[in-house]
């Protein structure tokens, strides 16, 4: 248990420019420690991730098997994430990460090995996708709810919104560095390396100071703690239509992995140009999650503007003519996609008592990640059987239509979505 708040030395004050308001978290020692490590981890992540779509595409050949590759990857966390945030609000969420993160890294360096050998084949890859998501449906919930007591509980929002700067900014060297890699050193090495870049995350975690965490206290054992969250989310107007419409958009319109390959290949030059893409289209995620993260409060306001750039970049990159133009819609689809994931991840902390962020947490995982095998498969089978331009267009016109529908939602409700009561922590 971590020494009461008051008998920690103060973190230093912000000043008033524009990096320490923005990045005003990284005052706190285990904030910078923390953000470090998982940056370096998760360039590793994204490389394989990339590296694996293109693995999964070179064997086959369809952009359907790339979906359901990703669907068992995400599979785990629609059944077992809300689950996994009950037990990251009782558990020790440092202790939970640091098996999680192990669990993953074994992962990659067996997948590494079993390419590098030569056995692999499709069965294999989606074996070591439902590894890799049963342990992500732990990690998700305990590693966001961490986060939230590395900082002061002003500063929450502020640290889950540079959470997922650092998350969508190893976007912008992990697919580019797995698109090179892929063709210098092959699949297996890429794989083999992710795996090495987890001790960074390890090694953070492991190094934390304790007595300058703000641990909350831990859910008491028994009780119904899903529906705990459930029946707090239905009672919130403004927390119910965030989760609404977070869960239509991420299974409709968060599928560009599974197309950008076969787009790659048809209209960018190549497999390789889809780690490229995704390397450009990180340069508009890493301004969305700074834009979000420069509020101190965040709107749902936000969040819906966030939605509309996702669904007109999707249109545009989905009839891009070649890469240079793809390169031009990337930037406000990484924009429009990041602003949107970390307006919800920011408003749920920022309204969450203390002893339910970790269900709160995984229950948005759950929403974001748990559609993809709903939404991936769709998307692949429309890519391989209609249009590969409307397996991504299809996503965009469902998500305005869920803005359009949250708006009058809203004005139904007297233009307000603030709940009756500020919920107690």
């Amino acid at each position: 248990m971590s020494a009461p708040i008051a008998a920690r030395e103060p973190a230093p004050p912000p000043g008033s420019g524009f990096g320490s308001t923005t990045f005003r978290s990284l005052r706190y020692h285990n904030a910078r420690l923390f953000f470090a490590g998982l940056l370096v981890s998760n360039v590793g992540t994204w490389m394989h991730l990339t590296v694996m779509s293109i693995l999964v595409f070179r064997l086959t050949g369809e952009a359907s098997k790339v979906g359901f590759t990703i669907a068992f990857q995400f599979a785990p966390m629609l059944f077992l994430g809300a689950y996994a945030g009950a037990m990251a609000d009782r558990l020790n969420k440092r202790k939970m990460a640091i098996i999680t993160q192990s669990a993953m890294a074994s992962q990659a360096l067996l997948l590494g090995v079993l390419d590098l050998t030569g056995v692999i084949n499709l069965p294999l890859v989606y074996a070591m996708s439902l590894f890799l998501g049963i342990a992500n449906a732990f990690d998700n919930p305990a590693r966001r709810s961490l986060v939230t007591e590395l900082v002061e509980p002003a500063e929450i929002p502020n640290a889950t919104s540079l959470n997922t700067a650092v998350m969508t900014s190893s976007r912008i060297f992990g697919p580019a560095v797995g698109a090179v890699l892929v063709g210098v050193i092959g699949t297996g090495w890429c794989f083999i390396l992710n795996g090495v870049t987890f001790s960074a995350i390890i090694f953070s975690l492991t190094s934390l100071r304790r007595d300058e965490m703000f641990m909350s206290a831990p859910r008491p054992k028994g009780g119904q703690p899903v529906r705990e969250a459930l029946r707090f989310i239905s009672g919130r107007r403004d927390l119910l239509v965030l989760f609404v419409v977070l869960l239509i958009v991420s299974t409709f319109s968060f599928n560009q992995q599974v197309v950008f390959p076969k787009l790659a290949e048809q209209r960018w030059g190549g497999d390789q140009a889809f780690g490229y893409v995704l390397g450009v289209m990180s340069v508009g995620s890493l301004t969305g999650a700074l834009l979000t993260a420069r509020q101190h409060r965040v709107s749902m306001r936000w969040y819906f503007g966030n939605i509309v750039v996702l669904a007109v970049a999707g249109f545009g990159i989905a009839w891009s003519p070649n890469i240079w133009v793809a390169f031009l819609w990337a930037v406000p689809l990484g924009a429009g996609s990041s602003g949107f994931i970390t307006a919800a991840n920011a408003i749920m902390q920022q309204e969450s008592p203390s002893d339910m962020r970790g269900r709160l947490m995984a229950l948005q995982a759950v929403a974001f990640l748990g559609s993809t095998p709903i939404g991936g498969p769709i998307t692949g089978v429309i890519a391989d059987q209609t249009s590969v331009e409307w397996s991504l267009g299809y996503g965009s016109v469902i998500s305005l239509l869920a803005v359009v529908g949250a708006v009058a939602a809203w004005l139904t409700t007297g233009r307000s979505f603030a709940p009756k009561a500020p919920p107690t922590t």
